[in-house]
């Protein structure tokens, strides 16, 4: 499986961006795909998550009614609208798939065997 992230980029603070990973994998419906961001010195933390269906989506508290994470099954294209930016959004952004993740582990991105590269997400206040 392998996952290309794109649509990073420099937004200044109150803005939006919508992140994009594209999967090559046919069945893409079978995995439960996340967002993890990460910046310099801290570990890398949850954002969002959406089980395969679409059905079911979770959020941290700090990214909350701010984010969107959703996914197109026929394109094999997992999302995250992101609005409101501010300046502790500023991470790379990861995008991870699995096809074996529990509700319980969800969050953990030990739970995640498959990564992409990350995109740079820089919001200037």
């Amino acid at each position: 499986v392998q996952l290309q992230a794109s649509g990073g980029g420099l937004v200044q603070a109150g803005g939006s961006l919508r992140l994009s990973c594209a999967a090559s994998v046919r069945t893409f419906n079978s995995y439960t795909m996340g967002w993890f961001r990460q910046s310099p010195g801290k570990e890398r933390e949850f954002v969002a998550a959406i089980r395969r269906n679409g059905g079911v989506t979770y959020y941290a508290d700090s990214v909350k009614g701010r984010f969107t994470i959703s996914r197109d099954n026929a394109k094999m294209t997992l999302y995250l609208r992101m609005n409101s930016l501010n300046a502790e959004d500023t991470a790379v952004y990861y995008c991870a798939a699995d096809q074996g993740v529990i509700i319980t582990t969800i969050r953990s991105p030990a739970s995640y065997e498959y990564w992409g590269q990350g995109t740079l997400v820089t919001v200037s206040s």
